[in-house]
């Protein structure tokens, strides 16, 4: 009996955990400013407000990550004004480095490793992606890896 109280208990904690409805509750608020810096490269987040921003988490080890890198260089070529930002979550700068070099990232990437700046996001698993307006308000969540030439992304991010 015990048993079955311990199933319904984590069932319901589990489910109220996932239940956030149509949208999660981070969109329509600013989005929490950062600073990483990876002795190459330094992104403070506030610096970009003025511009349409989509901050991507992601890791060289994550093959969903990997799959939609092409299209967010993509983005970035085709649609100058939007800002694509990518903070990886490696641990391991040389993999990491080397992966840029050998896959030719265009993109401005960053190392966050666990110092957290996907945490102050909400973000545990990568990837995850988050569309910031102009004025750095969260307007969109995308879990896992997108096609960012999709004519109905696109047109969203005109219009912002």
């Amino acid at each position: 009996m015990q048993f079955r109280f311990l199933i319904a208990a984590l069932l319901a904690l589990s489910l109220a955990g996932c239940n956030r409805g149509s949208h999660p509750g981070q969109i329509g608020s600013s989005a929490p400013d950062f600073t990483v810096s990876d002795g190459a490269t330094r992104v403070h987040l506030s610096d970009y407000r003025g511009q349409v921003v989509v901050l991507n988490f992601w890791a060289t080890w994550c093959a969903p990550c990997l799959e939609e890198l092409p299209s967010l260089q993509r983005l970035q070529k085709n649609m100058p004004q939007v800002k694509v930002i990518a903070v990886s979550i490696d641990d391991d700068a040389d993999a990491y480095r080397s992966f840029l070099k050998q896959y030719d990232i265009g993109l401005l990437s960053v190392r966050d490793g666990s110092e957290g700046a996907n945490l102050k996001f909400g973000s545990v698993r990568v990837p995850e992606t988050f569309v910031l307006d102009r004025k750095g308000v969260m307007r969109r969540k995308f879990i896992g890896a997108q096609d960012w030439t999709n004519p109905e992304i696109l047109s969203y991010l005109s219009k912002l």
